[in-house]
């Protein structure tokens, strides 16, 4: 359907809702590159103002991708909650907006509205907001996923223990392993990216993890993230899988570019339940996105990228994750150039995830080659952390020396937790304690040469 908004003497008008949600949305590379960005602030405006009157009910009539051709859009379509959305059905975008930020709308009202929302409707919603605003609302939305520990309760940030290695050579992996558990980073997910995706080097990483984990009794889970095929593969030889890892898209093209489907996801899902390695819950899935895939793999339909992230988020929805992340500033400058937009995108992602209800982390990272540096990066890593992040990765000196990214460190964890009064997750800050690594008060104790984690930890056994 046609929009139009007039400013002054000016008419503008926007022939679908695709182009009326990129016209609103806040400038970024990649919506210029793809050339769908507003052609001027005053378009921005105009289009904000439209999208702010737009009912919530026309939004679901207009799919964005076609139901007949996108088994993403017939997947947002068929579990939508009408029951749910029938709070908030006769509301405007705008009203919608208000409504979020009102301070009734708490925690458990929040929780009530997730399956309400489609991706498409957190997106326009967010393109309302200011960075504030999707701080306040964020931190309202509390989302809870267990599987050796609890991940995402009101006060705790988690941290994903990246201990990648160019080579994936063992001794190298387990000394950042070991360097990031003294830091008490971990209780998120021990998490290696594999230099080389094959499945006998997936599964010596993952009983080099299981070793680890089985040895201390570590209360995490381990991951690596291979693709899913492989990780089917060993899953049916009886390796040690914890979580089942994927990067995935807003559309069924990204998903395809991929090698995924929502077939292969739900078998992968089913697959590691059966597995029963779980101790306190049945959340198997680690789902990774960001925002730029979509145009990068020329599946986007002419749908912003911040919106084609949120339907991004409907997919991992639908399989309960354990844990969900947007690799906010990965792509690089072509789709984020600078510190300004990688900030915006991080609290968009972080917010529309967070209000479809799930567990959200973020990945606050920049490329070498964008015009970010790592002030920026503290200055992100705050606002999240005011914003309730569920959890940010942990690389050793924030430099990831196989992926050739700067990411956060371990160090950058104590920083957050340090000035947000933030926790580990309980039963991992538990033990911490009893393996001396922090005190009663979850602060880390004076580093010690002989502590049995380093002198066990970077042994591997046969």
């Amino acid at each position: 359907m046609p929009f139009r908004q007039r400013i002054k003497s000016t008419t503008y008008g926007f022939a679908t809702l695709a182009e009326l949600l990129a016209k609103a949305s806040p400038a970024r590379a990649g919506d210029r590159l793809a050339g769908i960005a507003a052609e001027s602030a005053e378009e921005n405006v105009a289009a904000k103002m439209a999208l702010a009157d737009l009912p919530l009910r026309d939004i679901l009539a207009e799919p964005l991708v076609p139901y007949e051709t996108d088994e993403v859009t017939r997947l947002i379509l068929d579990t939508h909650d009408t029951a749910a959305f029938q709070a908030i059905a006769s509301l405007t975008v705008g009203e919608l907006r208000e409504l979020l930020l009102e301070p009734a709308s708490d925690s458990a009202a929040l929780a009530r509205l997730a399956p309400a929302i489609t991706p498409e409707i957190a997106a326009a919603v967010s393109k309302l907001m200011r960075n504030q605003d999707l701080i306040l609302a964020a931190r309202k939305c509390r989302v809870v996923t267990r599987f050796r520990n609890t991940i995402g309760l009101a006060g705790t940030m988690a941290v994903r223990l990246q201990p990648n290695h160019p080579t994936d050579d063992p001794a190298g992996i387990l000394a950042a392993i070991a360097d990031g558990l003294m830091y008490g980073a971990g209780d998120a997910v021990i998490g290696i990216n594999p230099a080389t995706d094959s499945i006998a080097r997936t599964d010596s990483l993952l009983r080099l993890l299981d070793d680890l984990i089985v040895r201390f009794a570590i209360p995490t889970q381990a991951c690596v993230l291979s693709h899913v095929t492989t990780t089917l593969a060993l899953m049916e030889k009886g390796a040690p899988v914890d979580l089942v890892f994927q990067s995935i898209g807003g559309t069924e093209g990204v998903n395809r570019s991929f090698g995924v489907s929502l077939a292969m996801l739900a078998e992968a899902q089913e697959a590691a339940r059966a597995l029963k390695r779980d101790t306190l819950g049945d959340n198997v899935m680690y789902f990774e996105s960001g925002q730029g895939s979509a145009l990068s793999a020329n599946a986007h339909h002419g749908i912003d990228q911040q919106t084609c992230e949120a339907r991004a988020y409907a997919v991992a929805r639908a399989f309960s994750p354990l844990l969900v992340n947007t690799v906010v500033g990965f792509i690089g400058p072509e789709y984020l150039y600078d510190g300004k937009e990688i900030l915006r995108a991080a609290l968009e992602d972080h917010f529309c995830g967070k209000l479809m209800g799930l567990p959200m982390g973020v990945d606050v990272c920049y490329t070498n080659h964008a015009e970010a540096d790592q002030d920026d990066m503290d200055a992100i890593l705050a606002v999240l952390a005011a914003a309730g992040v569920t959890y940010i990765m942990g690389v050793p000196g924030a430099d990831d020396v196989m992926l050739g990214y700067q990411s956060t460190s371990f160090h950058d964890a104590l920083f957050v937790r340090e000035a947000f009064s933030l926790k580990r997750a309980p039963e991992f800050e538990e033990w911490l304690r009893e393996m001396d690594i922090t005190d009663e008060a979850g602060h880390l104790l004076p580093p010690r040469s002989d502590h049995r984690l380093i002198a066990n930890a970077t042994t591997q056994r046969g």
